[in-house]
């Protein structure tokens, strides 16, 4: 299981026949729902979310067509796969709520932030399958890329049901639970460094006069078609570059500059901090 995962409705998922219970239905939720019902994985009368918030469940309920609960342990019952998707202040308490429905033949998945499995497991009195997921937000658009870590309980088929829900919202890649903090630091808090990116360039732009929401088009599509370049051709980022950059030409001169300022190096330096960070918030080394 080293290759991107891409599932489409067509195949025969791992997810067939299968109940799927969201607990927490914020952005993260709705978009791993939404994205199981635009791949026609699943039918919505086989999902069920919960929720504190009412309205929040009215709304779920009125644009996806799912179950919806205030209560957490109608869903564990219901549900063959157990999507934990709450704020990390409430999920220990959350567990400890539904350790008494849990069963040992149901997979959890967690999308929780700094929560590693085996603070998740050490909730449950028997050994259920925790699967551990780093997402990031452009899964609210079906664009995400997640990292998926196996328990120690979970095998083989539990891994495949998280990589068929995750590949709904974006690319997946199962990696050691040991790297989902550097995954953090890349693709977890990837987009805030895009973001920023992104706006420097239009900010550039305008500079020269380009009005901004040009340059702002122009820049986005640039970048998802420099990514898009990336995925498909497999070629490595320096290669690409390369064929963009001739002798003399524009682009040899903006790399200068950038490496000039050593953009390389801030961006290194950029992962390996927010790595350290989502260590000591998860208490690992």
């Amino acid at each position: 299981m080293d290759a991107l995962i891409n599932y489409t409705e067509e195949q025969s998922t791992p997810l067939k026949g299968q109940v799927i219970g969201c607990l927490g239905g914020g952005a993260m939720g709705e978009a791993l729902v939404a994205g199981l019902l635009r791949e026609g994985l699943v039918k919505p009368a086989a999902l069920y979310v919960s929720d504190i918030n009412p309205d929040r469940l009215e709304y779920l309920r009125n644009k996806l067509g799912v179950n919806v609960t205030a209560a957490n342990i109608d869903v564990v019952k219901a549900a063959d796969i157990v999507i934990l998707a709450v704020k990390p202040q409430v999920l220990f308490p959350l567990l400890e709520e539904i350790s008494p429905t849990a069963r040992v033949e149901q997979t959890f998945i967690s999308i929780v932030a700094g929560a590693t499995i085996e603070q998740i497991q050490s909730c449950f009195k028997d050994r259920v399958s925790v699967v551990r997921v780093m997402p990031n937000t452009p899964c609210l658009v079906g664009a995400g890329a997640c990292a998926v870590s196996a328990g120690k309980y979970a095998g083989d088929e539990n891994m495949e049901k998280a990589l068929a829900i995750l590949a709904a919202v974006g690319k997946v890649l199962p990696v050691p639970e040991a790297m989902l903090d550097v995954v953090t630091g890349l693709s977890g808090s990837g987009p805030a460094y895009m973001y920023l990116l992104l706006e420097g360039f239009v900010d550039g732009a305008v500079r020269l006069g380009l009005p901004r929401d040009t340059a702002r088009i122009l820049i986005a599509q640039t970048m998802a078609g420099a990514a898009k370049m990336v995925l498909e051709t497999g070629e490595h980022p320096g290669k690409l570059k390369d064929m963009v950059t001739t002798p003399g030409g524009t682009t040899i001169a903006g790399l200068f500059a950038l490496e000039e300022g050593g953009a390389r190096a801030l961006m290194m330096k950029a992962v390996a901090a927010a790595t350290a960070r989502s260590r000591e918030m998860s208490g690992t080394k």
